[in-house]
C-alpha cells in the first residue's frame, strides 16, 4: 500500500504541475492577445454634462471604463483629413469600446436613448465593416446619441480609444475606410424594408476588400475600377443581392474599394484574416444587436474557461483528498 501512495502521489504531483502551466498559459493568453487593453467610453464634445451621465447607462458602461471626449479636431484629424468646418457641438454621437476575444473581429451595437434610435443614416453592420477596413479588430463598440444624428462620425471616438491605447491608426486608412459609410448610404437606404440587406452587403464588401489585399500583396497588378466593379457584382450574387444593387450604387462603393485598395490597410497581412471574422460576423446579421451577450464588455469567453478549469481543479483535489482517505 506504501508503494501505490507514492506511485499516486508521483502521478498526482505531475498532474498539478501540467495543470499549473496550462492555467497560467490560459491566463497568460487571455490578457496579452488583445487588440484593445482597456475599455473606454468617448462622449462627443456636443454632448451636454447632464446627458452624459445617462448617457453612459444607455451604453452599458462602468467605472472600469476609461472617459474621453471626440473633438471636431479628432474628426478632421481621422476622417475629414483637416477639410471639415464641424464643430464640437455637432460631436453628438457616443460611443463605448471593449476588448473582444482573439479572432473575434468587430461587432457593434446601436442602443436606443430613451426609446429612440437616434442614429438615423448608418447601420450596425455599416459600423462593423469600416472599422475593421481602418484596422480596428477584436472589439466590440456600442453606439447611441441623446438627439437624432446621421451617425457618421460616431467612430472618431473609437479611433481617438485604439489610439489612446497606443494603437497607431494610420488617418489614410481611417479616413479613405469612412469613405465607405457614406458609399454604401444610398444602397442600405433603397432596401431599408430589407433587413438583411446591410448585412450581406457589408459582407460583400468586405470578400471584395480581403481578394483586393490578398491580389496586391502577392505583387499582382493593382484592380482597376472596372475590375472591382466586376468583382463586386460577383460579390453580391453570391450574397444574393446583386439584383437589389443598381450600377449607380455599385459604382460608387467600387470607388471607395478602389480608394481602399490603395491605402496602406490593404498591404497588411494580417487584414486577410482579420476581416474574414467580422465578414463572418455582418453576413447573417440583421438589426442594431450584432454582440448580444449580457456582459458584452470583458473576454467572455477566456474568462469562462479559465473558470471552468479552475471548477475541475477543485474537483480534482477533493478526489486526491478521497484517494489519500482510502486504506
Amino acid at each position: 500500500m506504501k508503494w501505490k501512495k507514492i506511485t499516486i502521489l508521483t502521478l498526482i504531483v505531475s498532474l498539478l504541475a501540467s495543470l499549473s502551466g496550462s492555467l497560467s498559459a490560459l491566463a497568460a493568453e487571455s490578457s496579452t492577445t488583445k487588440t484593445l487593453n482597456s475599455a473606454y467610453i468617448v462622449y462627443g464634445a456636443g454632448t451636454s454634462t447632464e446627458a452624459r451621465e445617462n448617457i453612459a447607462k444607455v451604453l452599458g458602461s462602468d467605472s472600469s471604463f476609461k472617459t474621453l471626449t471626440a473633438t471636431a479636431a479628432d474628426y478632421n484629424m481621422y476622417i475629414a483629413k483637416g477639410s471639415s468646418e464641424t464643430t464640437d457641438a455637432a460631436m453628438i454621437s457616443s460611443v463605448a469600446i471593449a476588448p473582444g476575444d482573439p479572432g473575434s473581429g468587430v461587432k457593434v451595437n446601436i442602443k436606443d436613448y430613451n426609446g429612440e434610435n437616434n442614429i438615423t443614416s448608418v447601420t450596425a453592420q455599416q459600423y462593423a465593416m469600416v472599422a475593421q477596413m481602418a484596422g480596428v479588430t477584436d472589439v466590440t463598440i456600442v453606439v447611441t446619441a441623446n438627439r437624432a444624428v446621421s451617425g457618421e462620425s460616431a467612430l472618431t471616438g473609437v479611433y481617438k480609444a485604439l489610439a489612446q491605447d497606443g494603437i497607431d491608426l494610420n488617418s489614410e486608412n481611417t479616413a479613405t475606410a469612412n469613405e465607405m459609410l457614406s458609399a454604401t448610404k444610398p444602397a442600405i437606404e433603397a432596401n431599408k424594408d430589407d433587413a438583411s440587406y446591410p448585412g450581406k452587403l457589408m459582407a460583400a464588401v468586405g470578400n471584395v476588400s480581403k481578394d483586393l489585399a490578398k491580389d496586391k500583396q502577392n505583387g499582382q497588378e493593382l484592380a482597376t475600377k472596372q475590375d472591382i466593379q466586376d468583382m463586386l457584382n460577383t460579390a453580391l450574387e453570391k450574397q444574393g443581392i446583386k439584383d437589389q444593387t443598381t450600377s449607380d450604387q455599385v459604382s460608387q462603393i467600387s470607388v471607395a474599394l478602389y480608394n481602399f485598395q490603395n491605402a496602406p490597410i490593404s498591404s497588411s497581412k494580417t487584414y486577410i484574416n482579420n476581416v474574414t471574422n467580422t465578414i463572418n460576423n455582418v453576413k447573417n446579421s440583421t438589426g442594431d444587436l450584432m454582440n448580444k451577450a449580457k456582459d458584452w464588455a470583458n473576454s467572455a469567453q477566456a474568462k469562462e474557461a479559465v473558470d471552468q478549469a479552475k471548477g475541475w481543479f477543485t474537483r480534482f483535489i477533493e478526489w486526491i483528498k478521497g484517494l489519500f482517505g482510502q486504506q
